[in-house]
């Protein structure tokens, strides 16, 4: 069995530098959790060895005693069943199995697993929700001595922001300085006016070891919904690329430290988000985060390139127009399947901030429609995935599959089981009612196929965005 480790991220102030596999990936130093502390400002976790107790091969988690990695500046805890604080007076985030208490300082807690883990509510203010996310992938392309300007559309906003930066699946080492945040005004153009600069631990630069990620530290920078923000910074030198693949939205790379320029005159385009995987805010008022779990259909495979009108895009803005404060986050991956989905749930579903409920979404169209499992066997992984997030207080939404008549039986089956009294679901997304025609449920309405009955158009997209009940956020 390959290696995967993980790390939740939870400093409040300080960076995080943690490691992040998917479960496929090859086995790096340090995949047993993590070592190394930093007692100034926060977590700085690096290569070998479990932070706490002995480590699971197969997920990288502690377990047994308790874990806290961050002194006086804040903790991460990564533990199956002892106790952990982050934050100190601030407030408590205990990331554990079940058993795992927390207590909370004068600023509140949130409590994301353990006994008495729930969700809905405001969050203290000095918790950090996500507003964008990008599931990484292996990629090819050269960026060293480039700077990389990209454009992520955000789902709520705040008064401060921080990103994190993904180097799972690479060769080598990456290293990143002058990582800036801005408004885009159109283009690779910034307002000027609003650059901030982002830190990690304090430091211009940071490096990332093979299959790690760092977290930056928060900065003041007021980022406001449904808006484009620009993240650029200069890649000193890496060897292997961690992008994702499908992210329909034009990104710059220039040569040379252009970080700090208005705009990149004479900048290649590319359509990948490289390195870059998330972007938080702090925001009071910050109900929690949704994770949109997928494929193709999630990850907006048919959708207009700069036109953010993928599904979840549309459920945010739903969310905004209703005056609700959830982030969505959206984790799909053209072409993924369940199995992998299972594999990448830890990283990508529960290590997001303020991460309160998950949408799985159309992987098992990929298996049904290709290698054929038995529908038990998808069945079974969900429920795999399901039992993850209720032991971390993370709510499950299931979405029945949407037509695709090359995916029967099977399809049919798991839409069946997902529409059964014992699921186990917390709540039910019903893409497929919202989506088939009634007169051939197997087949797509004519008006939101997008010409491969397969994937929806703009239309149908917005169709599977209306389908999600903004009641099911509470």
């Amino acid at each position: 069995m390959s290696a995967k480790c993980w790390c939740v991220v939870c400093a409040f102030v300080g960076s995080l530098v943690g490691c992040s596999g998917d479960g496929n990936s090859p086995a790096v130093a340090g995949s047993g959790g993590m070592a190394g502390t930093n007692a100034s400002g926060g977590a700085v976790v690096s290569a070998g060895g479990a932070a706490a107790g002995t480590s699971s091969s197969s997920s990288g988690q502690a377990s047994g005693a308790a874990a806290a990695v961050g002194g006086a500046g804040g903790s991460v805890p990564i533990g199956g069943g002892g106790a952990a604080t982050v934050g100190g007076a601030g407030g408590s985030m205990p990331i554990g199995g079940t058993g795992g208490a927390s207590t909370a300082g004068s600023g509140g807690g949130l409590n994301v697993a353990g006994t008495g883990g729930g969700s809905g509510g405001s969050a203290p203010s000095n918790v950090w929700t996500g507003t964008w996310a990008a599931s990484p992938q292996g990629c090819d392309g050269n960026f060293n001595q480039r700077t990389l300007r990209q454009i992520v559309h955000t789902s709520i906003g705040g008064s401060s922001a921080r990103v994190r930066i993904s180097n799972t699946f690479s060769g080598g080492a990456v290293q990143i300085t002058d990582v800036h945040v801005a408004r885009r005004t159109s283009g690779s153009s910034i307002d000027a006016a609003t650059d901030r600069a982002l830190t990690f631990d304090g430091k211009a630069d940071v490096t990332i070891a093979a299959g790690m990620f760092a977290v930056s530290d928060g900065a003041t920078f007021t980022v406001a919904p449904l808006s484009d923000v620009a993240v650029s910074f200069f890649v000193v030198s890496h060897n292997g690329t961690t992008c994702h693949g499908a992210g329909f939205q034009t990104n710059y790379s220039v040569s040379g430290n252009m970080v700090s320029s208005a705009s990149l005159a004479g900048a290649q385009t590319n359509d990948h988000f490289n390195f870059l995987s998330n972007l938080d805010v702090l925001n009071p008022d910050a109900e929690g985060a949704v994770v949109t779990l997928g494929a193709s259909i999630t990850d907006g495979f048919r959708a207009p390139a700069d036109a953010n009108r993928r599904w979840p895009n549309d459920l945010a803005v739903r969310l905004v127009m209703n005056s609700r404060v959830v982030g969505v986050l959206n984790q799909g991956i053209s072409g993924d399947g369940v199995k992998n989905a299972v594999n990448r749930f830890d990283r990508d579903v529960l290590s997001q901030p303020n991460v309160k409920w998950v949408i799985f979404s159309d992987n098992a169209i990929n298996d049904f429609g290709g290698f054929k499992p038995s529908a038990q066997t998808e069945i079974d992984q969900m429920s795999t995935m399901m039992s993850k997030a209720h032991a971390k207080g993370v709510k499950f939404l299931c979405s029945t599959l949407t037509p695709y008549e090359p995916a029967e039986p099977g399809r049919s089956t798991v839409n069946a089981f997902i529409r059964g009294s014992a699921s186990g679901c917390d709540g039910i997304v019903d893409q497929d009612t919202a989506t088939h025609d009634p007169a051939a449920p197997t087949h797509w309405l004519a008006a939101f196929n997008s010409g491969d009955s397969l994937h929806p158009n703009v239309a149908g997209l917005q169709a599977i965005a209306d389908a999600v009940g903004l009641g099911l956020f509470k």
